[in-house]
């Protein structure tokens, strides 16, 4: 449903589209012969505008298409509710290192033989209601498939759904197996041929990710034949249209975005076989301009196979230093810019940005203020930089936003807060490279992954976060980052987590980085080597293709440099 193509292309929410773009980015990189396809989103996501108390406003956040993107001459017709939707599409070409291409199709239903309410609906990412999103998951899903096959895609031979936005396209496939064959004729071979050509990724324990439609809707929409398919091929769940159960029926490979979200979504969905694939970010793409320089200078094969950052635990610590002096002067010029607010480089400066949702629990610093002031005027002080959009439904999230702003007035001035407005791309390179620390506290275990961390730790920021997602698997305690709370278990009192966010800030982090600035850099530099050297998309779509796209065929056409033996 998004993907992060552009900074200037406003068709993604957050780390969902994020990673659906590094994803194609690496399979560009690695050759892998891939086709993407989204939906426009001619609105955008939003804007987010931010008053001095922190009450989000949204702009629609339009672009220009044909400024960016290139038409298809290409139209595929779309039957919703009864009536047939056009759908056009752009086309937006992803060049990787060595020259492949990896095209990527956004569907476009504003065309003028559509009426103004069909229009609209590739208009906005994640807006509207039920009846807007299933019409939107139409034409992905059902769209998707028709517009591949008038494209010229004929030899297709697996199909990846990310979340299950996108799932209606099993359906798709379904009636491609009954070729005019009657709904009653479907068989469990029919189902098992569409299975081969499947592929899942969940990426969320959250219910919101999971989209259910009544069934009254689902019939309104997809019209009594189609329902009945559904119905009589056990995809429907509990009486509902629920899209993620639709794609683990139809998928041969389901898996979650880390080791630990694979155990968790085995226990939601016990009866699927979910495997794991830890999610990762294009190392290029987030890897800031001075740690690009420093990496090229010492081990310039990280272009091609970024296993090679590896090797970054033999660059010196004042490289390191000095790299990320560059970048942090960067980030607090552009705060400077933007906000007219002036923080001081030679202060801990801790980074927090990401979507604005209450299980992220942005506010979790800031739950002793009392404590916080004591640890910042006897132990060291501390800066914080935010940044991250509230779904403008989300009443939780934006609640969030407030509660920072009210904690940023409270520790003025002995601790400066500092959150910035319309968090993207653009923000997230800076913040993410330009920051001393990386704070994550999710609740546990609804952080499927996260991949913020991921991209600072290409730039030597270390992680401080709940043991949730990846970090469970890229935290060596004192060695790559810090954990907050225990490791282990699924779930922790909210008590225990603020006591040892607290305990370590005052007795670990602050004092190695005022104190012992050797070792704080040597930590830095472990998290290049150790993290950013596998936590990286590269390493993901390997995985892919080894485990669920070409498992039985081998991989020397898409290896980097040779660098990855084939499979036999």
């Amino acid at each position: 449903m998004e993907i992060a193509l552009d900074p200037a292309i406003p068709t993604y929410a957050g780390g969902l589209g994020i990673l659906a773009g590094d994803m194609l980015r690496s399979a560009a990189d690695l050759g892998v012969p891939m086709v993407a396809v989204t939906l426009i989103h001619r609105k955008g996501y939003f804007r987010q505008r931010l008053d001095e108390h922190g009450n989000q406003k949204q702009e629609p956040a339009s672009w220009m298409p044909e400024a960016v993107l290139e038409p298809v001459d290409v139209e595929v017709p779309v039957t919703v509710e009864g009536r047939q939707v056009l759908l056009g599409a752009w086309r937006y070409s992803l060049r990787g290192i060595t020259g492949h291409v990896v095209p990527v199709y956004l569907l476009d239903a504003a065309l003028p033989p559509n009426d103004a309410w069909d229009q609209r609906l590739t208009d906005f990412l994640y807006s509207g209601d039920n009846h807007y999103r299933l019409c939107q998951e139409v034409l992905l899903g059902l769209g998707g498939v028709e517009m591949l096959d008038k494209l010229g895609y004929t030899e297709i031979t697996s199909y990846h759904m990310n979340e299950g936005h996108s799932a209606l396209l099993a359906l798709a496939l379904i009636e491609e197996q009954l070729r005019g064959r009657s709904v009653e004729s479907i068989k469990e071979d029919d189902m098992e041929a569409v299975r081969r050509q499947c592929i899942f990724t969940t990426h969320t324990p959250v219910p919101a990710g999971h989209d259910q439609y009544d069934p009254q809707l689902a019939r309104q929409v997809l019209g009594d034949a189609r329902t009945r398919l559904l119905e009589g091929t056990n995809c429907c769940h509990g009486g509902m249209l629920n899209m993620t159960y639709l794609a683990l029926r139809c998928s041969h490979y389901i898996n979650g975005v880390a080791m630990r979200h694979g155990e968790v979504s085995r226990g939601m969905y016990p009866r699927f076989p979910i495997h794991a694939i830890t999610n990762g970010v294009h190392a290029v793409t987030w890897t800031s301009p001075p740690f690009q320089e420093l990496y090229d200078r010492h081990i310039p094969e990280w272009r091609h196979d970024n296993l090679y950052l590896r090797y970054a635990i033999g660059i010196s610590l004042d490289e390191i230093r000095a790299a990320h002096l560059r970048a942090k002067r960067a980030l607090l010029e552009e705060v400077t810019r933007r906000t007219g607010v002036a923080l001081d480089e030679a202060i801990l400066t801790i980074g927090f940005a990401r979507r604005a949702t209450t299980y992220k629990r942005a506010d979790l610093l800031f739950s002793n203020l009392e404590r916080l002031r004591t640890i910042a005027r006897l132990v060291g002080p501390m800066q914080v930089v935010y940044g991250g959009k509230a779904h403008p439904d989300d009443e939780g999230g934006k609640a969030l936003i407030r509660r920072v702003f009210e904690a940023a007035a409270a520790l003025h001035p002995l601790v400066r807060v500092i959150y910035v407005e319309d968090y993207d791309m653009a923000w997230a390179k800076l913040i993410c490279a330009g920051v001393d620390l990386w704070l994550n506290t999710p609740k546990r275990p609804e952080e499927a992954s996260g991949t913020s961390g991921m991209k600072a730790a290409l730039n030597g920021v270390p992680s401080f976060s709940v043991p949730d997602g990846w970090w469970i698997e890229g935290c060596l305690e004192g060695v790559t980052g810090w954990a907050i709370g225990r490791d282990g278990g699924l779930i922790e009192e909210e008590s225990s987590e603020v006591a040892s966010l607290y305990d370590k800030l005052e007795r670990v982090i602050l004092p190695v980085f005022y104190g012992q600035p050797t070792a704080y850099a040597e930590v830095m530099r472990s998290a290049i080597a150790l993290n950013g050297s596998f936590f990286n998309t590269e390493r993901m779509v390997t995985q892919y293709q080894f485990n669920a796209y070409f498992p039985e065929e081998p991989l020397e056409r898409w290896a980097p440099n040779g660098a990855l033996a084939a499979r036999k």
